[in-house]
Formats: C-alpha cells, sequence, structure tokens
C-alpha cells in the first residue's frame, strides 16, 4: 500500500481527495474489481441497446421510458422516441416521445382546430403557444409511406396537430419507447 504524506497547511479540498483515494478507493477497487467491472460491462452493454427516455412535460401519462433503439417494427398506439428537427422553443437534435396514432395510409382530417385520424378525434389544436405566439396547424391529407401521426394526450403537447411537429419521418425515430412510470 502507498503512503501518501501531506504536507503541513495543505489541506485544501484536492489534497484531502487525493489521500481518500490512495488509502481508500484503490484498495476498495482492488478487492472489487470484479463487481465494479461486471457494472461497468452491463452499463455499457445497456446502452449499446437500450437508453432512457425521461419526459420533462406533462404531456404524457408516463415520465420514464426504455427506448429500444433501432426497434422500428412500430404499430398504432406504440410509443416512439425521435429526433427534433429543430424549431420553436426546442434545439434540433433533442428527443421526443409521443404515440403513434396514425400511419402510413391513414387520412388526417381536421375541423376548425380540431384534428382526427381515420374519422376518430384527436385532440384540439391551441391557437397559441403558452407564451402567446401563433400555432399553425399540422399537416391533413393521406399519411406518406414512413411517416406517423404522433399524439398526447395534454393540451399542451408539441404532437402532430401542429405544423411544428408535423408528421414524423421514419428516419428521424430512434426507436420504440416502453413506459415504466
Amino acid at each position: 500500500m502507498t503512503k501518501v504524506v501531506v504536507a503541513p497547511g495543505a489541506g485544501n479540498l484536492w489534497n484531502r481527495w487525493l489521500v481518500y483515494w490512495h488509502t481508500e478507493m484503490i484498495p476498495h477497487l482492488r478487492r472489487n474489481w470484479l463487481f465494479w467491472g461486471g457494472l461497468v460491462g452491463a452499463i455499457l452493454l445497456f446502452n449499446a441497446f437500450f437508453t432512457l427516455a425521461i419526459t420533462v412535460t406533462e404531456s404524457l401519462p408516463y415520465r420514464v421510458f426504455v427506448v429500444i433503439k433501432g426497434d422500428l417494427n412500430i404499430k398504432r398506439g406504440d410509443y416512439i422516441a425521435w429526433r427534433w428537427a429543430g424549431g420553436g422553443p426546442y434545439k434540433a437534435g433533442l428527443s421526443f416521445v409521443k404515440q403513434v396514432r396514425g400511419m402510413a395510409g391513414d387520412t388526417v382530417t381536421s375541423e376548425g382546430r380540431d384534428f382526427y385520424v381515420n374519422g376518430e378525434y384527436m385532440s384540439t389544436a391551441k391557437p397559441r403557444t403558452r407564451t402567446g405566439e401563433p400555432l399553425a396547424l399540422g399537416p391533413t391529407g393521406v399519411i406518406p409511406a414512413n411517416h406517423f401521426y404522433v399524439y398526447a394526450p395534454h393540451k399542451d403537447s408539441l404532437d402532430s396537430r401542429f405544423a411544428l411537429t408535423g408528421w414524423i419521418p421514419l428516419e428521424c425515430v430512434s426507436g420504440r419507447a416502453i413506459p415504466l412510470f
């Protein structure tokens, strides 16, 4: 075991941390290397196939999701995670999670600001954001191949009823999201 000597008067945080590291942590890691190595390996393996997504708004009934990376076998009712293209209050590259309510070949219609997928009512689009900026309506018509109409039940959800989100192209989808809680 290496003995660390601290110079008199050297009581700053950095020196105390070095003493702790050499006297406590290194011996601990040597004794428990199998546990810590296994834990790091498990985290790396998990991260290769999955990621966690946390919803920071109240737009969905769930807050935490496990995203299965690359799982593009998406069905109506599934939750998906996708990369935001940018615009509005959010920077490009953020991950969003919403529920798929419309798929390729489905028809999206609107009556005023009410949106329907195949005649089923989805939600009403607000005219303005919480900060008072106007919100353009999302697309209507037949959803093209490899696109999804995404939805969340909250009145303030930024989903496909708004032009800012629109229909989500498959190439932006990072995977299927499984709600945890």
